[in-house]
């Protein structure tokens, strides 16, 4: 999975010379946490966060009137008095996973995406949940079981079959790495008259199930 396909591809952008008020404004109203910034050329040149802002407000337990009037006080105070310059990037083509870890590894919440020297969306924390969320199927019907499965004894494909075998769909299969053994979590539809229970003893038999989760409700598998 790409980059591109996940983006947000509607960026609303500063300029250099944006009053750090008007950007809380757009804050405040459309609830955005990154801001990459242009200059004249609409080349991009840094990118101010939502923190920055916050930082660059007055605290309200604090008195004196710092914003009155728009010809002084923080009305002076511009994008590029707070952007962090040359941020990271990423492009289009750049896999999702890869830009996962570029937003874990330095802690931010956001990339702006160039093609060539051209902004073409950033990909930011809440894009890389979405797409978590879809390929997960966490917003699908069905029930989830979590499975902890060695490769060398007890091979995905096998699991997969044996499901199928049970007349059970499987709607979404995700895994994660634990060490030497995966996490597997498979969302399984069509259990029918079965109970989830009942699937559960008959997986026990050759898998280790880890818990299971049905209408909302997890039960962990002794």
């Amino acid at each position: 999975m790409l980059v591109r396909d996940w983006m947000t591809r509607n960026v609303i952008t500063l300029g250099v010379n944006s009053s750090v008020m008007d950007a809380a404004e757009i804050l405040r109203e459309k609830n955005i946490r990154q801001f990459p910034v242009l200059d004249s050329r609409d080349k991009l040149v840094g990118i101010v966060s939502d923190r920055d802002i916050r930082d660059a407000m007055p605290s309200k337990f604090i008195p004196g009137d710092v914003t009155s009037g728009r010809s002084g006080g923080l009305y002076t105070l511009t994008a590029g008095d707070i952007m962090t310059t040359d941020p990271i990037t990423v492009s289009p083509h750049t896999s999702l996973d890869e830009a996962a870890e570029i937003l874990v590894k330095h802690k931010i919440g956001g990339l702006p995406v160039l093609e060539g020297r051209i902004l073409t969306g950033i990909i930011t924390q809440i894009d890389i949940l979405r797409f978590l969320c879809s390929v997960s199927g966490s917003t699908n019907s069905g029930t989830r079981l979590a499975f902890r499965i060695d490769p060398q004894t007890a091979p995905l494909f096998e699991l997969l079959s044996e499901i199928h075998d049970m007349g059970l769909t499987c709607s979404n299969v995700f895994t994660a790495s634990d060490g030497g053994t995966r996490i597997t979590y498979i969302r399984v539809e069509g259990i029918g008259e079965s109970s989830v229970e009942e699937v559960v003893v008959k997986l026990q038999r050759r898998f280790k199930v880890l818990f299971y989760v049905n209408e909302g409700i997890t039960v962990d598998v002794s």
